[in-house]
């Protein structure tokens, strides 16, 4: 359906040297995209862009660091040199595990910088040629954990908490510009930042019995909100964080 199509449109993905960044990449591809895909490390970032024009799609890399105010300046700007970006993902992110009282600070602020300032700092530089544009589309990537909690884990659930309200600021400031900003929250899916829970049978049985549809989910589960929140089927659609996550927000 062409309301779906992103033909001729540009996204920058952060965080999408593998992953769901790189599932998001690809299948903002598959429905006609071209894509920029951004990490630190240059050369599984390229590793990445190469497999994805290997299967016939239009991809570069942009290798820098998106906690970095300069890195992010210079790196934007030389992405919008070679053409707008039509759509950000905001999708970097990390994980660190460990009880409350024995969390160490610097891996607090470290999960902070990574997890909230990163979506501001590239938020912002991508958001200022959106607006001079009058037109753009932002997905932050939040978390079942923006809803919820579990042991352990309490700074990543305030960061991606902070994603969800951030992401509406986003849109209180930008929507009367003409940007769209959401964000998506998956659920637990199968991915490298969850190769430790993945791995556990007694949380993977926990798991299943806790989310409504029973399983894991698969990368490629996510690929149809962020179609739909890039498209202009989504024109109407602003400061929304949309749960894809089996349904295990929706009960006890």
């Amino acid at each position: 359906m062409q309301i779906f199509d992103l033909t001729g449109r540009r996204a920058l993905i952060t965080g999408s040297s593998m992953g769901i960044g790189l599932t998001l990449a690809r299948g903002l591809a598959r429905a006609g995209a071209s894509v920029v895909l951004n990490a630190r490390n240059p050369d599984r970032l390229e590793a990445a862009a190469q497999g994805l024009r290997e299967e016939g799609y239009d991809a570069v890399a942009s290798a820098f660091d998106v906690t970095d105010p300069d890195a992010v300046s210079a790196g934007v700007s030389a992405i919008e040199n070679d053409g707008a970006i039509d759509i950000l993902v905001n999708n970097a992110g990390m994980q660190f595990r460990a009880p409350l009282q024995d969390f160490p600070p610097e891996m607090f602020a470290k999960l902070m910088t990574t997890n909230v300032t990163s979506a501001f700092l590239v938020g912002q530089a991508v958001a200022r040629g959106m607006i001079t544009r009058g037109q753009g589309k932002m997905i932050n990537i939040a978390s079942v954990q923006t809803a919820m909690a579990r042991p352990g884990i309490a700074p990543y659930t305030a960061s991606k908490g902070a994603v969800a309200n951030l992401t509406k600021g986003m849109a209180t400031d930008w929507a009367p510009l003409g940007l769209n900003i959401n964000a998506i929250a998956p659920g637990y899916f199968d991915t490298p930042l969850n190769a430790a829970l993945v791995a556990d049978p007694d949380f993977s049985a926990w798991l299943e019995k806790r989310t409504p549809a029973g399983r894991w989910g698969q990368l490629e589960e996510l690929v149809g909100a962020a179609v739909f929140l890039s498209s202009d089927a989504a024109s109407f659609v602003n400061g929304h964080t949309l749960f894809v996550d089996g349904g295990v927000t929706a009960c006890l």
